[in-house]
């Protein structure tokens, strides 16, 4: 219904420049929900989030069926953006069988004598499964950038040719999993400070979410400018035509995660999937199979 111009709207054109300023976070998706007003706007959205987790299931099913593409949704987003909710509720009706989400910490030794690409290739999704990344390889030209001391031993010092050919890195390595028929779908939960600000102090004051708040989210929060630059860098340059980049206003939860099923549902569509047709051979054995059944 709407799924087309969500997409145009949220879409970082590949090559160019990107200012998070030109995209507003407090959107809310259509010119007609904008006009409902919010409480009316979330009735609707609420609607076409059903709709879009209802297509969503049965592209799913086709996804597994057929094992041809598989589909990988990366999720980035400044803290409280609402990535673990819009996993919880965008996602929340397909089958657990064929999805399987990942987070990324600090690496591991392990993990640091690789490239830094290397622990987030080996889970990259199979044919015919969603991976969804809660974080992902871009951890690595955005928390790392903003915060240099993090790379170790990495070679050659962090200066715009070091985050250039990692931007290069990336890029080949989301196209290669495109020309070997991954789907890659990546999602910027574009939050506003005074949003943030409201989430964060929800935390402190809910002992049911005090789970959740760590003493580092406000060491990040005072570094704001520096991630908006970095992450503007890392959209715009890794932001290409087979891995496209979209920034979701956040500031409404239930944008988000409408936003992020009605596009992973039309981008599953669009590959046209149709169910294996059986052999003659099988297609025997079913008949057989229906005619046992039937007298018994």
């Amino acid at each position: 219904m709407y799924h087309d111009e969500i997409a145009e709207r949220m879409l970082v054109p590949p090559g160019k420049p990107v200012k998070l300023k030109d995209f507003d976070p407090d959107w809310l998706l259509t010119e007609e929900m904008e006009s409902l007003g919010k409480e009316r706007a979330k009735e609707q959205s609420t609607a076409l989030l059903e709709q879009s987790r209802r297509e969503l299931a049965e592209a799913q099913d086709l996804l597994y069926a057929t094992g041809s593409h598989a589909v990988l949704i990366v999720l980035q987003g400044r803290d409280a953006a609402g990535k673990d909710g819009t996993i919880k509720h965008a996602m929340s009706g397909i089958n657990p069988q064929g999805c399987e989400v990942h987070s990324f910490k600090q690496p591991t030794t392990e993990e640091r004598a690789h490239d830094f690409l290397w622990r987030y290739r080996k889970l990259t999704p199979a044919r015919g499964r969603i991976g969804i990344f809660n974080r992902s390889h871009y951890e690595d030209v955005l928390v790392v950038r903003v915060h240099p001391t993090l790379l170790g031993q990495a070679d050659g010092e962090p200066g715009r040719s070091f985050w250039e050919r990692r931007f290069e890195a990336i890029n080949a390595m989301e196209h290669h999993l495109v020309r070997e028929r991954t789907v890659v779908l990546k999602f910027f939960l574009h939050i506003s400070k005074g949003e943030q600000r409201k989430r964060l102090l929800e935390r402190l004051n809910d002992p049911t979410k005090h789970w959740k708040f760590s003493p580092n989210d406000l060491a990040e929060r005072s570094s704001w400018s520096d991630y908006t630059e970095a992450y503007e860098d890392a959209l715009g340059a890794t932001s290409t035509k087979s891995a496209p980049w979209y920034v979701v206003p956040a500031d409404h939860k239930w944008v988000a995660r409408t936003a992020v099923a009605a596009i992973t549902a039309n981008t599953i569509q669009s590959l046209d999937l149709k169910f294996p047709e059986p052999t003659p051979e099988q297609l025997g054995a079913i008949a057989a199979a229906r005619a046992r059944l039937e007298k018994e």
